[in-house]
């Protein structure tokens, strides 16, 4: 998608980079000239990413930022690495995410699964916006997943202290996931006017590693001898990426913020991740959460 050496010039950030939607991604971007930031977890599989998109791309620049995303300490340094490298940063994709089958807290005490699919996204996003409206015009792109039309939040347990689902953790993915969404329509509307978007995406079922069985527990661990059988049926990663790399790309929607897209087309997402009285305080609780945000 995209013409060679469309992205020539702009600078490009995508977090999880090194498999699935967020390789994909960083290499359809690289191929049109971008300049990357790879903020990946593990060095080595980093150094092996940089690797493989240089080969693919020779004539891109490609930088390696090594954070794990579940920490507020990494996330920040991630951002003041940015902030202090690069003039300018024209593109974030945030696409790091998991699933945990058990309930685990991050270096922080928080809820692994709001920590990494959530306030990672929402804190680096904010530690970035001043780069990014000092950019001629600057787009987030947060993936999302049609999994939040299942999330429920509940203000007084957002951290799922009282009650953590037996399974992969799915039902923590999804409050994760409708947290995340409502602080992009908010984002969005804090941005009116600025030179900066901000969009969401369901990316269709991917064959990914988010899904692991490894301490899965309940029904759920009788479904890991089909796994390798239901993958070839479900999108690649490639195929993931389309819509990630036409909102990163596309002139069609230069302009176009909070909203919420599959396939490349704007859809309507969940009632409740419509609602600005919750968008506006899973904002508060999301600042909170993450000392200040961008303090």
């Amino acid at each position: 998608m995209g013409s060679l050496n469309a992205m020539s010039g702009k600078i490009c950030a995508v977090t999880g980079a090194t498999s699935g939607i967020g390789k994909a991604t960083a290499l359809a971007l690289a191929r049109q000239g971008a300049t990357l930031i790879l903020i990946c977890r593990n060095r080595q599989k980093g150094e092996d990413a940089v690797r493989e998109l240089q080969a693919a791309s020779p004539n891109s620049a490609i930088d390696l930022l090594v954070a794990d995303l579940s920490s507020q300490q990494q996330v920040r340094a991630a951002a003041t690495n940015i902030n202090h490298r690069y003039d300018r940063l024209h593109v974030l994709v945030n696409n790091a995410g998991a699933m945990f089958p058990k309930r685990m807290e991050s270096v922080d005490g928080i809820e692994m699964t709001l920590a990494v699919n959530h306030l990672a996204p929402f804190l680096l996003t904010n530690l970035l916006l001043d780069k990014m409206k000092a950019t001629s015009a600057a787009r987030i792109i947060n993936i999302n997943s049609d999994a939040h039309e299942q999330g429920k939040i509940d203000f007084d347990d957002l951290q799922m202290q009282r009650h953590y689902p037996r399974g992969v953790g799915m039902r923590a993915y999804a409050n994760a996931k409708l947290a995340n969404l409502l602080t992009v329509y908010e984002l969005a509307r804090r941005l009116h006017g600025s030179n900066v978007t901000v969009n969401a995406l369901h990316p269709g079922y991917v064959a990914t590693n988010i899904i692991t069985f490894e301490g899965a527990s309940g029904p759920v661990r009788l479904l890991k001898p089909f796994w390798p059988m239901a993958k070839p049926f479900i999108l690649t990663p490639e195929k993931g990426a389309i819509t990630p790399i036409y909102l990163a790309c596309s002139p069609r929607v230069a302009s176009i913020s909070g909203m919420y897209f599959e396939k490349c087309a704007p859809i309507a997402s969940s009632p409740v991740s419509c609602d600005k009285a919750v968008q506006l305080r899973m904002w508060g609780a999301s600042e909170r959460l993450t000392g200040g945000s961008a303090g």
